[in-house]
């Protein structure tokens, strides 16, 4: 559009018209038309007999306008439906010409551009970003040889070893078939009935039930290949390889409580996060690391490589950094890109290739034909962020929503068209085309046709296991109280016990604990298919083992009123952006609160509408007469209570009220008051962490340093530490 200034006018009826001047210019960009170019003289008013007459049929402008809004929509994707995307680029840091010749991954500082969509996968493209879900983590790369779509999750592991169980679990965690209800839960009958009766399930379990399940950030996560793939040479050699995502930032977790208020305070908290990280300039990154190894090596596993249920651990094999993922442009449109981009898992290039994983083979097939019913045509790789960025030549054509114009008859091979002096088409390559690796490398990769899982498979409960003791005290905490509060939601008096009698097989302790919280006989432990093995502890597992202890990437909001000191708040937002944080301003209004010095300055967002869940840490910044006017705010009570709990001593915990098993009232008195005496006995900043869940009984990480220099602090050292 052009930049010509428009005419503003009222109709008849009051209404605004904004209009091209009557007295030009006329340049064809600035019109507003129909689809097939009819410039339209009033888009305010359908076409009517009179005044107050009725509507005319014939009026092709409102028809049109109506038509195209009845069918903007299309399906929303069965599973994923909630997405969050962007563009960025895959740098290779590292040249695997030995191991693959795939050429994105030959020339060390090449960059290949790319397509990541983020998505919750129980809940409605409607629902809400904070549920305990797994979260998809889905890379599209436009590389020289066509696209690859490397189709991820933020969990190495999934619930079920063959795709054949695919609609099965869906249709258990999805809404309840006759009630249309929990929308984005798994904690209901339905699903919980389903996974007791698959022990399969349990390693996915540990990890959705842990705080894997509820990250802080999209920036905060890792991503998983999830299945073995192929890496192929130059010279057909095969290797097996696994793809893990390591997040710049390190890895953080909301906790539960939080979790759930982050869903009333802001709905689209991951899908905002995504965009203003990037509108600001603060790329989200993450480095590409993979596992590489033979046949040999995975014999002598004591679980199947080809088993979506089990992981390498990075002690056993340590991944090799080989390049890094960088997101750095925000979509233009959401609905022509983050909903209409396709992934498949089929989308290789020469170079890599698939395993015998039976999950991942009925992947292959279960993408594209979705993608033909969600997007309503064979040709929706001919959409623009579908399209690759190679050369496409073939002779499938016509279709639905056919976007390219095909020349010639030639829409066949072999054809001998050539000798009349017509374009014959494309052809064949056996040398660049891509090459199916054919060799049956493994035992049992070859024999009579058999509905059979490979003996390895049966292990259900070894690497559920290893999980549970990888985890710190506190994770395990979250980890059965997790299990509490979703099987005390179903109503089926069978699947509690069943399910509980699964966690024998992992461990004593989390079936007790899980057991007592629910308030139910512990049963006897269920048969195991096969007895599970005790496997060394995988640090790498935890989260709170590897979160980073630093700011950089959080967002810090701090509550200030009239009265705030200037030097101060200034000193304190550099600070925060000298840590590569962002510092976001509460008041009482967002209009102009009056500092210290006699200067005014605008919020960043309103008390009531900017609750302390949203923020990493916080900051209060008062004088007398500010605290004496939040004294009479209720949302600045309750702003305090949500990111502290009662001190101990001099000082005040993380802490989340809602939940508390002990104490009930008591406790969220107690911290009222406390948070009423932070407000009379302070007048300097305070940075806390925001909310930690109380049942745990125990500080989840050590604190780090969060250092701010200002004549009124004399340097103090404000403690902050990250879950």
């Amino acid at each position: 559009m052009s930049d010509n200034p428009f005419d503003t006018s009222r109709g008849n009826g009051g209404e605004t018209h904004q209009h091209i001047p009557e007295n030009g210019p006329h340049p064809d960009v600035d019109h507003l038309t129909t689809n097939q170019g009819i410039r339209i003289s009033d888009n305010q008013n359908s076409l009517r007999s009179g005044a107050r007459g009725p509507t005319l049929l014939e009026d092709f402008v409102l028809r049109e306008k109506i038509f195209h809004f009845d069918h903007e929509r299309i399906p929303e994707r069965i599973v994923h439906a909630r997405g969050s995307a962007a563009h960025g680029y895959f740098e290779l840091t590292e040249s695997l010409s030995g191991i693959t010749k795939a050429d994105l991954f030959q020339r060390k500082g090449e960059k290949t551009p790319v397509f990541v969509r983020f998505s919750t996968v129980a809940g409605g493209a409607g629902s809400v970003d904070t549920p305990r879900d797994v979260r998809g983590f889905a890379v599209k790369f436009y590389t020289k040889e066509g696209n690859w779509d490397l189709v991820g999750n933020n969990i190495p592991v999934f619930f079920i070893q063959d795709a054949i169980k695919f609609p099965d679990l869906v249709h258990a965690v999805k809404m309840e078939a006759d009630r249309a209800y929990p929308q984005a839960a798994s904690a209901h009958d339905t699903f919980w009935d389903w996974a007791s009766l698959m022990p399969e399930s349990t390693h996915m379990l540990m990890w959705a039930m842990s705080d894997r399940a509820i990250p802080r950030s999209f920036r905060m996560m890792q991503g998983f290949g999830v299945h073995t793939f192929r890496f192929v040479n130059a010279e057909g050699k095969s290797t097996f390889v696994k793809f893990h995502w390591k997040p710049k930032l390190g890895l953080q977790s909301t906790v539960w409580d939080e979790a759930l208020k982050l869903q009333a305070a802001d709905n689209d908290f991951h899908r905002r996060d995504l965009h203003e990280a990037i509108e600001a300039g603060n790329f989200p990154e993450w480095e590409l690391g993979l596992q590489l190894f033979d046949e040999d090596f995975a014999s002598k596993q004591p679980y199947d490589v080809l088993d979506a249920t089990k992981i390498i651990p990075e002690e056993v094999l340590p991944l090799k950094i080989v390049g890094r993922l960088v997101l750095d442009r925000n979509p233009e449109n959401f609905f022509a890109e983050t909903e209409q981009v396709a992934y498949c898992p089929a989308n290789i290039v020469p170079g890599i290739d698939f395993t015998n994983d039976p999950l991942l083979q009925g992947r292959l097939f279960s993408y594209l034909d979705t993608q033909k019913s969600r997007l309503g045509t064979a040709n929706f790789h001919q959409l623009p962020v579908n399209a690759p960025k190679c050369p496409v030549m073939n002779f499938q054509r016509d279709g639905q929503m056919q976007m390219n114009v095909p020349t010639g008859r030639a829409n066949y091979e072999p054809n001998s068209l050539g000798a009349h002096g017509e374009g014959g088409g494309p052809r064949e390559c056996p040398i660049t085309g891509f090459p199916t690796f054919s060799s049956a490398s493994g035992k049992q990769e070859q024999g009579d046709k058999l509905r059979i899982r490979a003996e390895l498979f049966a292990d259900h409960y070894s690497q559920a296991r290893l999980f549970w003791k990888s985890q710190t005290h506190s994770e395990q905490a979250h980890i059965a109280s997790s299990f509490v509060f979703e099987l005390s939601k179903v109503g089926l008096k069978q699947v509690p016990p069943r399910m509980v009698g699964n966690l024998l097989n992992v461990d004593a302790e989390l079936a007790k604990r899980v057991a007592e919280g629910l308030g139910i006989e512990l049963p006897q432990k269920n048969p195991a298919a096969r007895e599970p093995v005790d496997m060394a502890p995988s640090p790498a597992l935890s989260i709170q083992k590897n979160m980073r202890q630093t700011i950089e990437g959080r967002k810090i909001g701090i509550l200030i009123a009239d009265g705030s000191d200037a030097h101060a708040l200034q000193s304190l937002v550099n600070s925060i952006e000298d840590a590569k944080a962002t510092a976001f301003v509460v008041a009482p209004k967002v209009g102009k609160a009056r500092l210290s010095d006699g200067s005014t300055i605008k919020a960043d967002g309103q008390l009531a509408g900017s609750p302390s869940q949203l923020f990493d840490a916080v900051a209060v910044l008062l004088s007398g007469e500010g605290t004496g006017i939040l004294m009479k705010e209720g949302a600045a009570v309750q702003w305090v209570m949500n990111a502290l709990r009662a001190p101990e001593g001099d000082r005040l915990h993380a802490g989340s009220l809602a939940s508390a098993p002990k104490g009930g009232r008591r406790t969220r008195r107690r911290c009222r008051r406390a948070g009423r005496r932070f407000f009379r006995g302070r007048r300097q900043a305070l940075l806390v962490p925001r909310a930690e869940c109380p049942h745990a009984g125990i500080e989840v990480s050590p604190p780090g340093r969060f250092l701010t220099e200002t004549s009124d602090w004399t340097s103090r050292q404000i403690t902050f530490s990250l879950r």
